[in-house]
């Protein structure tokens, strides 16, 4: 799974999985993978520390990462730098 991406698009999947405002779903929409594949992708790729500090932040409170947890005054998932990524299926609407 992991090896059918390229390096870009592996950096972006670990760049808006770590962005708390950007929920799991806007991920699979993109990247067409799973919440599953995308913590074992942060898994291969971050230092044990780091991938435990954001499995515990987006387990708590804090993190907006599944849509039916997050705010209703949250109405947006792009973080302010995603218009500038090119080949980027959501900001090209």
């Amino acid at each position: 799974m992991e090896n059918s991406f390229v390096d870009r698009d592996l950096n972006r999947i670990i760049e808006m999985a770590w962005e708390d405002r950007t929920p799991f779903e806007a991920i699979t929409f993109q990247f067409g993978i799973s919440e599953k594949e995308v913590i074992q992708i942060m898994r291969r790729n971050l230092k044990t520390n780091s991938f435990k500090l954001w499995r515990k932040r987006v387990n708590s409170g804090v993190s907006q990462k599944h849509l039916k947890k997050r705010s209703s005054e949250i109405n947006r998932f792009k973080c302010s730098r995603q218009n500038a990524i090119s080949n980027n299926k959501i900001s090209k609407r």
